[in-house]
Parts: C-alpha cells; structure tokens; sequence
C-alpha cells in the first residue's frame, strides 16, 4: 500500500485521539527545555495546530501528529569555539510519534530533509548524541534546495558564528508556515515559508533583544537576508502560534510589534554574506 494512502487512512485514527484528549493539548517526553517567555502555544483547539511537545537533548520539538511535520522547534545558542565537523548522521524515524514519518518519504521529491533545529550548531554545542538527535524526522520539514542549501544555511552559520558569538546566550524558535496546499507523494504538506525568532531577555538595564524572520520557499538562496524581517506579530497572523506567552504583556506586545533589527545584532555585517554550497 503507498505510504501517502497509509497516511490518509491513519488521520481518522489521529482525529479520534485528538478529541479523546481534548484536555492535552500537548503530551510531554523527556526533560523540558527552559525558554524564557514560554515554548509557542497554539491558542484554541485545531487538529492544524495541536502538537506533541517532543524534548531531546539539546532542543524540543512541537510536532503536529496531523501534517507530520514539526510546527516549530526551540533551542539554545552560545558562543563556542569550532571543533572538527563529523560524520553526518543518518535520518531516522522518531519511535515517539505515530505517524512514523521516514527517509524515504522525501524521495525523489525535488525537496531536501530541512532541519529545523540544525544539525551543526547542536553538535557544537551539545555533543555527539544531541547531534544524532536532530537528525529524527520529527525535526525535519520539507525544503526547496536553494533555500535549505543556500539561505537556510546562511542563517544557520550567522546565528551561531554572529549573532551569539556577539551577543552571548540567545534562544531561537523556527518552524514552518502552510498556505501553499503543494502535498508530497508521502502525503507530507509542503511549507509556503520558515520563520525563525530570536530572543534575548533583558538583564539588568540592558532590555530584551530580538529578531524575526519569514522567509518564502521560493527564493534563489542569495538575497539579503534583511529583505526577510519581520515582526513576530507577522509570524504569529501565519502560523496560528503564539510566541513569548509568558512574558508580561505589556513587554510582549511591544516586543512583538517590532519588525527592524536593532544595531547590537550587527545584521547589516552578514546580511549578504555568500553560501557556502
């Protein structure tokens, strides 16, 4: 039987656990990741936006049982110093979940595996076995290769080599936004666009800092990266979630209305930095 009729005759089975927990919106594994202002919370009720809270080593997942895909993933960054890269991981179906998404459903689908937390920066940070981690389907999403390759790839590098080598400890939030209706083979919807947020909370006098992006499938992969700002409020009008719940609300709808980069992100130095594929 194809994979993509085995995933259509499984959605009536998700639908009737969802409503059998409508209490649940999120069913925790492992150790939660602390992120200050809260993981994205998906508001009211929908089958599109209910997620499983996936926690792994070094970065948590909310994945969505009913698209198969991630609906966003959360991490950490530090400044490191670069050790050697190592052997890349193979993909791997995440035991975890029912949909029990695998390699192959990407399969010569003209779309890449794109990971949402990355694979680079997680090892750096966190290890080997964290690494392997990123490498479970739960965290992948389908990609366009100019984007994952390309500009994906560039924001990867400058969140790690720039933003928090310069600015310390900074938290990042990223995911997919649907609106487009393409469908894989598999079944798997593909993405219209990725957001990534970035957060730093204030310290002392210092005020809190971040940065948003939402980037379209469709790009050629070397554009400037500040033709992509946005405001969180933009993120959260496409994608259902709502972001930095649990900071007050009066810093969060400040915070969340503001779409320019402040100038201790120093964006203008790497916004139109090459790719390196």
């Amino acid at each position: 039987m194809p994979r993509r009729l085995r995933h259509l005759l499984l959605l009536p089975v998700l639908v009737a656990l969802v409503y059998a927990l409508p209490a649940l919106p999120a069913l925790r594994n492992g150790a939660p990741l602390a992120v200050a202002g809260g993981l994205p919370e998906t508001g009211e009720f929908r089958l599109a936006t209910w997620i499983r809270v996936l926690h792994n080593r070094c970065y948590s997942v909310g994945y969505s049982e009913w698209r198969g895909l991630p609906l966003w993933a959360a991490y950490r960054l530090r400044p490191v110093a670069r050790t050697p890269g190592q052997k890349r991981p193979r993909f791997e179906t995440d035991s975890r979940t029912l949909r029990r998404i695998a390699h192959g459903d990407y399969s010569r689908s003209g779309y890449d595996r794109g990971h949402l937390a990355p694979s680079h920066a997680i090892g750096q940070l966190c290890g080997r076995e964290a690494q392997v981690e990123t490498f479970l389907m739960s965290n992948i999403a389908p990609q366009r290769p100019a984007l994952n390759q390309k500009l994906w790839q560039r924001l990867e590098e400058v969140e790690l080599d720039h933003f928090a080598k310069g600015l310390g400890e900074i938290q990042v939030i990223t995911g997919p936004v649907f609106g487009g209706g393409e469908v894989l083979d598999s079944g798997l919807p593909v993405p219209s666009a990725f957001y990534k947020i970035y957060y730093q909370p204030g310290l002392g006098s210092r005020p809190a800092r971040h940065l948003a992006f939402l980037v379209p499938q469709k790009v050629r992969g070397t554009e400037d990266l500040r033709d992509y700002l946005v405001s969180i409020d933009a993120i959260e009008a496409a994608t259902g979630l709502d972001f930095l719940s649990e900071l007050p609300d009066a810093e969060e709808t400040a915070l969340e209305a503001g779409a320019q980069a402040a100038p201790d992100w120093r964006l203008n130095d790497v916004a139109r930095r090459a790719p390196r594929y």
